[in-house]
């Protein structure tokens, strides 16, 4: 767990260097608005995977990185989809593997499968 608090707070500095860098190149009420702005946005971060850590099993995490490497849009829908449930009181585990699976299968609108005849 304390691995990934390490990772959370060195993304914190990273963003927090890049900010800098930019507020250097700004004026300073640009510097002030576009810290405040990262700093709100690092924090909106850091509260969201905590939720998920306490809701998601680590396999079922790994999935969702994996989906949001590659898919990015499906992958931020899936984690406001989680946290809502969370936040509501429907989950009465962590989600699993599988679960996830299933998740994701119903939000995929159904592939229509195309045929050709010819006559």
């Amino acid at each position: 767990m304390s691995n990934m608090d390490d990772e959370l707070e060195e993304i914190r500095k990273r963003r927090l260097a890049e900010v800098q860098k930019q507020q250097a190149q700004h004026q300073p009420s640009d510097m002030q608005t576009a810290y405040q702005q990262e700093q709100a946005k690092a924090e909106m971060e850091a509260q969201k995977q905590t939720i998920l850590r306490q809701i998601l099993t680590p396999e079922a995490r790994e999935r969702l990185t994996t989906l949001k490497m590659s898919r990015a849009a499906l992958g931020e829908q899936l984690e406001m989809q989680l946290i809502s449930l969370a936040q509501s009181g429907r989950l009465q585990s962590q989600i699993d593997d599988e679960q996830l699976k299933s998740l994701l299968m119903r939000m995929q609108p159904a592939k229509r499968k195309t045929s050709i005849t010819r006559v």
